[in-house]
Protein backbone atom coordinates (compact mmCIF):
# COMPACT_ATOMS: atom_id res chain seq x y z
CA UNK A 1 0.00 0.00 0.00
CA UNK A 2 1.36 3.59 -0.70
CA UNK A 3 2.59 5.09 2.40
CA UNK A 4 0.91 8.34 1.57
CA UNK A 5 -2.17 6.52 1.33
CA UNK A 6 -1.81 4.66 4.32
CA UNK A 7 -0.44 7.60 6.70
CA UNK A 8 -4.03 9.02 5.53
CA UNK A 9 -6.28 6.23 6.33
CA UNK A 10 -4.38 6.31 9.78
CA UNK A 11 -5.28 10.07 10.33
CA UNK A 12 -8.73 9.70 9.22
CA UNK A 13 -9.40 6.56 11.57
CA UNK A 14 -7.80 8.31 14.65
CA UNK A 15 -9.99 11.40 13.80
CA UNK A 16 -12.91 8.84 13.41
CA UNK A 17 -12.21 7.20 16.82
CA UNK A 18 -11.46 9.53 18.51
CA UNK A 19 -14.93 11.60 18.05
CA UNK A 20 -16.30 8.51 18.87
CA UNK A 21 -15.05 8.85 22.40
CA UNK A 22 -15.48 12.53 22.51
CA UNK A 23 -19.14 11.89 21.30
CA UNK A 24 -19.64 9.20 24.41
CA UNK A 25 -18.03 11.07 27.30
CA UNK A 26 -20.36 14.58 25.96
CA UNK A 27 -23.41 12.59 26.59
CA UNK A 28 -25.57 15.08 28.99
CA UNK A 29 -25.86 14.54 32.96
CA UNK A 30 -28.42 12.54 34.08
CA UNK A 31 -30.19 14.43 37.17
CA UNK A 32 -32.27 12.71 39.45
CA UNK A 33 -36.00 13.94 38.76
CA UNK A 34 -39.50 12.97 38.18
CA UNK A 35 -41.28 14.15 34.97
CA UNK A 36 -44.87 12.42 36.07
CA UNK A 37 -45.60 14.70 38.97
CA UNK A 38 -47.89 18.05 39.00
CA UNK A 39 -47.07 21.57 37.48
CA UNK A 40 -45.46 23.77 39.45
CA UNK A 41 -48.80 26.76 39.36
CA UNK A 42 -46.97 29.65 37.16
CA UNK A 43 -44.77 27.40 35.82
CA UNK A 44 -44.29 25.29 33.42
CA UNK A 45 -42.30 22.65 35.21
CA UNK A 46 -43.15 19.32 37.26
CA UNK A 47 -42.59 19.50 40.83
CA UNK A 48 -39.04 17.53 41.28
CA UNK A 49 -38.29 18.07 37.21
CA UNK A 50 -34.51 17.47 36.22
CA UNK A 51 -34.86 19.34 32.82
CA UNK A 52 -35.71 22.67 34.97
CA UNK A 53 -33.28 24.89 34.76
CA UNK A 54 -30.07 24.71 37.28
CA UNK A 55 -29.57 28.20 39.06
CA UNK A 56 -26.54 30.37 37.83
CA UNK A 57 -23.53 29.90 39.91
CA UNK A 58 -22.54 33.01 42.00
CA UNK A 59 -19.50 32.82 44.39
CA UNK A 60 -20.66 34.36 47.13
CA UNK A 61 -18.13 37.29 49.36
CA UNK A 62 -18.23 37.59 52.40
CA UNK A 63 -21.04 37.04 54.77
CA UNK A 64 -21.97 39.48 57.40
CA UNK A 65 -23.39 37.17 59.74
CA UNK A 66 -21.41 34.11 59.75
CA UNK A 67 -20.07 33.86 63.44
CA UNK A 68 -21.24 37.29 64.11
CA UNK A 69 -22.95 37.78 68.17
CA UNK A 70 -26.90 37.46 67.97
CA UNK A 71 -28.62 40.83 67.93
CA UNK A 72 -29.42 41.89 71.48
CA UNK A 73 -33.20 40.95 71.04
CA UNK A 74 -32.71 37.75 69.92
CA UNK A 75 -33.20 34.51 71.43
CA UNK A 76 -30.12 32.15 71.25
CA UNK A 77 -31.48 28.88 70.43
CA UNK A 78 -27.77 26.97 70.29
CA UNK A 79 -23.90 29.01 71.26
CA UNK A 80 -22.38 25.93 71.21
CA UNK A 81 -22.55 24.30 75.07
CA UNK A 82 -25.82 22.70 75.18
CA UNK A 83 -29.06 21.41 73.68
CA UNK A 84 -31.11 23.09 76.01
CA UNK A 85 -33.71 24.98 73.49
CA UNK A 86 -34.20 21.80 71.51
CA UNK A 87 -36.10 18.69 72.21
CA UNK A 88 -36.43 15.84 69.31
CA UNK A 89 -39.52 15.31 67.60
CA UNK A 90 -41.95 13.48 70.45
CA UNK A 91 -40.95 16.36 72.91
CA UNK A 92 -38.03 14.19 74.39
CA UNK A 93 -34.74 15.31 74.55
CA UNK A 94 -32.42 15.80 71.73
CA UNK A 95 -29.88 13.34 71.04
CA UNK A 96 -27.67 15.65 68.82
CA UNK A 97 -23.70 15.37 69.72
CA UNK A 98 -22.17 18.42 70.61
CA UNK A 99 -18.57 18.66 69.03
CA UNK A 100 -16.03 21.78 70.07
CA UNK A 101 -18.76 24.80 69.17
CA UNK A 102 -22.10 22.42 66.63
CA UNK A 103 -24.87 20.30 67.08
CA UNK A 104 -24.69 17.22 64.55
CA UNK A 105 -26.91 14.85 63.62
CA UNK A 106 -26.39 11.16 64.47
CA UNK A 107 -27.54 7.77 63.03
CA UNK A 108 -31.13 7.20 64.27
CA UNK A 109 -31.65 10.04 66.30
CA UNK A 110 -34.66 11.68 64.22
CA UNK A 111 -35.10 15.55 63.76
CA UNK A 112 -34.81 18.18 66.45
CA UNK A 113 -37.08 21.00 67.09
CA UNK A 114 -37.12 23.91 68.99
CA UNK A 115 -39.37 24.18 72.47
CA UNK A 116 -40.80 27.73 71.61
CA UNK A 117 -42.37 28.97 69.03
CA UNK A 118 -42.40 32.40 67.17
CA UNK A 119 -44.41 34.45 64.88
CA UNK A 120 -43.02 36.60 61.69
CA UNK A 121 -39.58 36.21 62.55
CA UNK A 122 -35.62 36.01 61.57
CA UNK A 123 -33.76 33.21 61.84
CA UNK A 124 -30.09 33.07 61.64
CA UNK A 125 -28.22 29.38 61.18
CA UNK A 126 -25.01 28.12 60.13
CA UNK A 127 -24.24 24.91 58.79
CA UNK A 128 -21.95 22.35 57.00
CA UNK A 129 -22.07 19.14 55.23
CA UNK A 130 -19.67 16.61 55.51
CA UNK A 131 -15.70 16.84 53.68
CA UNK A 132 -15.05 14.87 51.84
CA UNK A 133 -18.58 14.54 50.36
CA UNK A 134 -20.66 10.92 50.53
CA UNK A 135 -22.94 10.26 47.92
CA UNK A 136 -24.66 12.25 45.18
CA UNK A 137 -27.99 14.36 44.50
CA UNK A 138 -30.52 13.93 47.53
CA UNK A 139 -27.74 11.94 49.35
CA UNK A 140 -24.96 14.24 49.62
CA UNK A 141 -25.56 16.05 52.77
CA UNK A 142 -28.91 16.21 53.04
CA UNK A 143 -30.78 18.04 55.93
CA UNK A 144 -33.70 21.08 55.99
CA UNK A 145 -34.65 23.49 58.40
CA UNK A 146 -38.64 22.82 58.78
CA UNK A 147 -40.65 25.48 60.06
CA UNK A 148 -43.35 24.45 62.26
CA UNK A 149 -42.63 20.82 60.08
CA UNK A 150 -44.10 22.35 57.63
CA UNK A 151 -42.31 24.68 55.37
CA UNK A 152 -38.71 23.05 54.64
CA UNK A 153 -35.95 25.73 53.49
CA UNK A 154 -33.40 22.88 51.66
CA UNK A 155 -30.08 22.21 53.26
CA UNK A 156 -27.77 20.16 50.67
CA UNK A 157 -24.47 19.75 49.32
CA UNK A 158 -25.51 21.68 46.20
CA UNK A 159 -21.40 22.84 44.96
CA UNK A 160 -20.78 21.12 41.55
CA UNK A 161 -23.62 18.73 42.41
CA UNK A 162 -26.87 18.80 40.39
CA UNK A 163 -30.18 17.26 41.61
CA UNK A 164 -33.90 18.87 40.53
CA UNK A 165 -33.35 22.03 40.98
CA UNK A 166 -36.50 23.05 43.67
CA UNK A 167 -34.62 20.45 45.98
CA UNK A 168 -31.35 22.05 45.78
CA UNK A 169 -29.59 24.21 48.59
CA UNK A 170 -31.90 26.60 49.84
CA UNK A 171 -34.84 25.82 47.63
CA UNK A 172 -38.74 25.89 49.21
CA UNK A 173 -38.86 22.27 48.52
CA UNK A 174 -41.48 21.02 45.70
CA UNK A 175 -42.11 24.98 45.09
CA UNK A 176 -38.92 27.78 44.67
CA UNK A 177 -35.19 27.09 43.17
CA UNK A 178 -33.15 29.38 44.79
CA UNK A 179 -32.79 32.57 42.24
CA UNK A 180 -28.29 31.68 42.22
CA UNK A 181 -26.94 28.67 43.91
CA UNK A 182 -24.70 30.61 46.12
CA UNK A 183 -23.28 27.41 47.62
CA UNK A 184 -19.80 26.74 49.20
CA UNK A 185 -17.84 23.54 49.34
CA UNK A 186 -18.35 20.54 51.42
CA UNK A 187 -16.96 21.10 55.09
CA UNK A 188 -17.01 24.80 55.02
CA UNK A 189 -19.54 26.52 56.96
CA UNK A 190 -22.27 28.16 55.46
CA UNK A 191 -25.24 30.60 55.94
CA UNK A 192 -28.77 31.14 56.36
CA UNK A 193 -30.82 34.20 57.52
CA UNK A 194 -34.57 33.32 57.09
CA UNK A 195 -37.43 35.79 57.05
CA UNK A 196 -40.71 34.01 57.70
CA UNK A 197 -44.17 35.58 57.79
CA UNK A 198 -46.64 33.22 59.07
CA UNK A 199 -49.90 32.35 57.17
CA UNK A 200 -52.89 33.53 58.53
CA UNK A 201 -56.48 32.34 58.78
CA UNK A 202 -59.88 33.87 59.62
CA UNK A 203 -62.31 32.67 62.38
CA UNK A 204 -64.00 30.39 60.18
CA UNK A 205 -60.72 28.36 58.79
CA UNK A 206 -60.72 30.10 55.45
CA UNK A 207 -56.83 30.94 54.86
CA UNK A 208 -56.29 34.81 54.29
CA UNK A 209 -52.97 35.20 54.14
CA UNK A 210 -50.19 32.80 52.81
CA UNK A 211 -46.46 32.21 54.41
CA UNK A 212 -44.06 34.04 53.04
CA UNK A 213 -40.49 33.42 52.94
CA UNK A 214 -37.07 35.19 52.28
CA UNK A 215 -33.97 33.49 52.22
CA UNK A 216 -30.10 34.93 52.26
CA UNK A 217 -27.71 31.75 51.20
CA UNK A 218 -24.21 33.28 52.23
CA UNK A 219 -25.23 36.54 52.35
CA UNK A 220 -26.77 36.30 48.68
CA UNK A 221 -30.88 36.55 48.43
CA UNK A 222 -31.89 33.71 46.73
CA UNK A 223 -35.83 33.91 47.82
CA UNK A 224 -37.40 36.84 47.44
CA UNK A 225 -40.49 36.93 49.33
CA UNK A 226 -42.28 33.91 48.13
CA UNK A 227 -45.16 33.37 48.96
CA UNK A 228 -45.82 29.84 49.57
CA UNK A 229 -48.62 27.64 47.69
CA UNK A 230 -48.89 25.29 50.81
CA UNK A 231 -46.77 22.97 53.13
CA UNK A 232 -43.36 21.41 51.72
CA UNK A 233 -43.00 18.50 53.68
CA UNK A 234 -43.79 15.33 52.60
CA UNK A 235 -44.11 13.39 55.86
CA UNK A 236 -47.91 15.08 56.33
CA UNK A 237 -50.23 12.98 55.26
CA UNK A 238 -52.24 16.18 53.91
CA UNK A 239 -49.46 16.46 50.93
CA UNK A 240 -47.67 13.19 50.40
CA UNK A 241 -44.21 13.44 48.41
CA UNK A 242 -44.11 14.46 45.14
CA UNK A 243 -47.69 15.80 44.57
CA UNK A 244 -48.87 19.78 44.68
CA UNK A 245 -48.78 21.46 47.94
CA UNK A 246 -51.50 22.63 50.04
CA UNK A 247 -52.03 24.07 53.36
CA UNK A 248 -52.97 22.03 56.32
CA UNK A 249 -55.58 22.61 58.63
CA UNK A 250 -55.47 26.46 60.51
CA UNK A 251 -52.24 26.92 62.88
CA UNK A 252 -51.53 29.70 65.03
CA UNK A 253 -48.89 32.05 63.83
CA UNK A 254 -46.43 31.04 66.54
CA UNK A 255 -44.34 28.03 64.92
CA UNK A 256 -41.17 25.99 66.17
CA UNK A 257 -38.47 25.36 64.17
CA UNK A 258 -36.87 21.60 63.02
CA UNK A 259 -34.05 20.47 61.98
CA UNK A 260 -33.95 17.29 59.79
CA UNK A 261 -32.67 14.06 60.45
CA UNK A 262 -31.85 12.51 56.44
CA UNK A 263 -29.20 10.48 58.08
CA UNK A 264 -26.91 12.34 56.71
CA UNK A 265 -24.35 14.13 59.39
CA UNK A 266 -24.55 18.12 58.76
CA UNK A 267 -23.65 20.23 61.15
CA UNK A 268 -25.10 23.19 62.91
CA UNK A 269 -24.38 25.90 64.94
CA UNK A 270 -24.77 30.08 66.16
CA UNK A 271 -28.53 29.61 65.69
CA UNK A 272 -30.46 32.14 67.07
CA UNK A 273 -34.12 34.25 66.12
CA UNK A 274 -35.83 36.97 66.45
CA UNK A 275 -39.33 38.50 66.46
CA UNK A 276 -39.97 41.29 63.77
CA UNK A 277 -42.63 43.09 65.70
CA UNK A 278 -44.77 46.08 64.54
CA UNK A 279 -44.25 49.75 64.18
CA UNK A 280 -45.97 51.93 66.56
Amino acid sequence: MNSRLLLTLTITLTAVAGFGADNATSQPEQIEGFRDTPIIPGTRWHVHDPDRPQPPVVRPGATFSQGAPAPSDATVLFDGTDLSQWQNTRGQDAAWKITDDYMESVPRGGGIRTRGRWADFQLHLEWATPNPPRGSGQGRGNSGVLINGMYEVQVLDSYESKTYPDGQAASIYGQYPPLVNASKPPGEWQTYDIIFESPRWNEKGELIKKAVITVLHNGVVVQNREELFGITDGIHREVPWKTLSKYPAPHAPEVFIELQDHNNPVRYRNIWIRELGRRE
